[in-house]
């Protein structure tokens, strides 16, 4: 298993042209409070990008409530004042790329709620998805192989097991970015990937035990290095 790292700068840069046009259609009444927007087929031609790039685009739009899916219908401006939405999106042009600590610090808070909701919410399909990754991560750890992207396969599990759509979409937003930093600064030495099987291990059993109280607890143990290691870089 695999996730897919784009290149930041040019991925960014891609989305705020797309963005920039979006609003730009707004702005010249193409595109009104409550009008379907055109198919990802039908922009990715206009624009001259990917349907790929238009799609993460549009993705940002709908977790900053700029544009609304509707399930079998389409996506849909939001029914926000001009001027909103215009600052709206200057605001969303404007973000800047987070720093690593940022990161870290949003990923402990997001993932100490999201195991919580795990252990209350978790079905037997979920728990057969974290123990995949876990034992995907312990295998290339053991065998002294990079097992970054499978440590976040298995927190990726636990946000979806959450049943928090929100939270979810938010983990993956932040993933490739957290990954790219994790690379960047050499985070998971070998003592750190080493502990972090047994870490992972009594996270699952907490959540496979339905307690969420045990299961935070675990993951605070989990992030404990982590926190103190980016704050000495």
């Amino acid at each position: 298993m695999k996730i897919e790292i784009l290149t930041k700068s040019e991925n960014r840069e891609i989305q705020n042209e797309i963005i920039a046009k979006i609003r730009d259609l707004m702005n010249y009444k193409n595109l009104e409070p409550g009008d379907k927007l055109p198919s990802e087929r039908q922009l990715s031609e206009r624009f001259g990008v990917s349907r790929t790039n238009v799609r993460e685009a549009i993705q940002k739009l709908e977790f900053y409530g700029i544009l609304k899916s509707k399930p079998q219908s389409g996506t849909f401006v939001a029914d926000i004042g001009q001027v909103a939405m215009n600052g709206m999106m200057e605001d969303i042009l404007r973000l800047e790329e987070p720093d690593f600590k940022s990161l870290v610090e949003t990923r402990i808070l997001l993932e100490l709620k999201t195991v919580r909701l795990a252990a209350q919410r978790r079905t037997e399909e979920d728990l057969k998805q974290m123990k995949m990754a876990l034992e995907a991560y312990s295998q290339k750890v053991n065998n002294g192989e990079d097992a970054v992207q499978e440590d976040l396969l298995f927190h990726l599990a636990i946000a979806k097991a959450s049943g928090n759509s929100t939270m979810n979409t938010f983990m993956l937003i932040i993933t490739p970015e957290i990954i790219t930093n994790f690379e960047k600064y050499h985070v998971c030495d070998k003592g750190m990937a080493f502990m972090g099987i047994q870490e992972h291990q009594d996270i699952y059993d907490a959540i496979e035990a339905q307690d969420p109280q045990l299961a935070k607890k675990k993951m605070k143990v989990h992030f404990k290095a982590l926190y103190q290691y980016c704050y000495n870089i």
